[in-house]
């Protein structure tokens, strides 16, 4: 088998080429545009089962279409894992452009390279996130098919791309799915995202601020995953999908502050925040997002590791390791 990574230096797409080295005997060809986001080849060389028998690098920014040279060096492969994206709300929110680039018209790059390249394709998995569907009110679970509401550039981005692929699976046969997964966190995340940015500044007697409702009482919540959980789940998921289908991949609900606070209790030192009204210091951001679990559980999966144990691993991890919180770079 050959499967094709899209942003195979990216956070999550260093985490699936360690999870498929690991687990098969597959080869995998990934393809990345090396932006600020991959910090280059250094999470792949930081992998200690990386192989280059098995993995190739290729170079290619998915919002211009592929050269005959990257065509070529991508024939033959059996599934496609399109992970490449611009993922950062706070950054759509200043500047949407990258992300319509790489996260619309860079998906539908990735679609026509199947559609006219790639005919040995079985599954195109398009992966997506639970900011599609909006604010989540308290006790409301969004389940695979209910409707769209995003609330930024980010999300929106991520919607159109959803769409893009849905359209191609019914009008031309191709082999199309989507998945949508909640937060991510896990070892050699940019300094940039909550969890190793709480990490950074609990080590270093800083005040965090915590996304808070209007009265600054009551703290956001999202659910957590770790990479190699949602690594795992795709694996898992790759026979059994159908094309033009969707799965959640669900992680476990947790406050915002109940976050900071466990890793602040790992760390062993002092919790320092601030509650902050989250809608007035940043616009287009929601106080809750959830996903309903409940097909992707059906089909036999289990998470191999709860988000208690990941998030102290993780935690400690990139404590003995602070080059990947940005200190000492």
């Amino acid at each position: 088998m050959k499967i094709l990574i899209t942003g195979c230096c990216g956070f999550l797409g260093h985490h699936v080429v360690e999870n498929f080295l690991k687990n098969t005997t597959w080869d995998i060809v990934g393809v990345d545009a090396l932006t600020y986001a991959s910090m280059g080849f250094d999470r792949l060389r930081d992998i200690e089962v990386y192989d280059d028998n098995r993995v190739k690098v290729i170079g290619w920014d998915i919002s211009t279409p592929p050269s005959e040279g990257v065509i070529k060096e991508l024939k033959g492969v059996d599934y496609i894992l399109h992970l490449a994206a611009e993922t950062h709300v706070d950054r759509s929110l200043q500047d949407p452009i990258p992300f319509i680039k790489a996260n619309v018209l860079g998906t539908q790059n990735v679609i026509d390279l199947m559609a006219n390249h790639l005919p040995t394709v079985k599954m195109m998995v398009n992966f997506s996130t639970d900011e599609v569907f909006g604010p989540a009110p308290l006790g409301t679970y969004y389940s695979e098919y209910d409707r769209f509401n995003p609330t930024n550039q980010y999300a929106a981005t991520k919607a159109c791309a959803v769409r893009l692929g849905e359209i191609a699976a019914k009008t031309k046969g191709l082999p199309i799915c989507t998945t949508f997964t909640m937060n991510i966190f896990g070892e050699r995340q940019d300094p940039e995202k909550f969890i190793p940015k709480c990490i950074k500044m609990i080590s270093n007697g800083e005040t965090i601020k915590i996304h808070a409702d209007e009265t600054k009482t009551i703290s956001g919540s999202r659910c957590w995953i770790h990479a190699r959980n949602v690594a795992a789940a795709l694996q898992f998921l790759l026979p059994m999908m159908s094309s033009g289908s969707r799965y959640n991949i669900v992680g476990e609900e947790l406050e915002n502050l109940s976050v900071a606070r466990l890793i602040a209790e790992e760390i062993g030192k002092p919790l320092n925040y601030e509650m902050e009204d989250f809608h007035g210091s940043r616009p287009g951001h929601d106080l809750r997002y959830a996903l309903d679990g409940q097909k992707l559980a059906s089909m036999g999966w289990k998470y191999p590791k709860s988000l208690d144990e990941s998030l102290r691993k993780t935690v400690n991890w990139m404590l003995e390791r602070p080059i990947w919180l940005g200190e000492g770079v």
